[in-house]
């Protein structure tokens, strides 16, 4: 069912910082435009590696859902790793299946790439929270 790491969510209370700390401590060189997606919260930007990517996340605006998440934090630091599925849908089922938690409505929603994710609770993920997204069409 799971496939390969699509990337790892770090949350940052400054994507600009984040960006900064990236090129010039690990000599990152290409990353994403940052863009925002008010209906998850966030401001999002890419760190493309060779072989993954780096999810920044900033909150956007007051109820963003990783604002709790920097108060515990306030440098940031790892969100949440990010799997790839064929069918999310079926993942979904199958988690639910196995006595997982979804969390939020259960139903799918668009992720940052444009292809629909769930998480899974961190409680029954081996303390991370994981995220599953279907495998966007034309990768693989």
């Amino acid at each position: 069912m799971i496939g390969k790491l699509n990337h790892v969510g770090v949350a940052t209370p400054s994507i600009e910082a984040s960006v900064k700390m990236y090129r010039e401590m690990l000599g990152a060189t290409e990353f994403s435009e940052t863009f925002s997606m008010p209906e998850q919260g966030v401001w999002v930007c890419f760190v493309n590696l060779p072989n993954s990517q780096i999810e920044l996340i900033e909150p956007y605006g007051d109820n963003s859902p990783i604002t709790a998440f920097l108060e515990k934090n306030p440098k940031g630091g790892q969100h949440h790793v990010c799997f790839e599925v064929p069918d999310i849908l079926a993942a979904r089922d199958d988690m639910r299946a196995k006595g997982a938690t979804v969390l939020g409505t259960g139903e799918p929603r668009i992720g940052a790439h444009g292809v629909p994710v769930i998480f899974v609770h961190p409680k029954d993920m081996g303390g991370v929270l994981v995220e599953l997204m279907e495998i966007p069409k034309g990768t693989h």
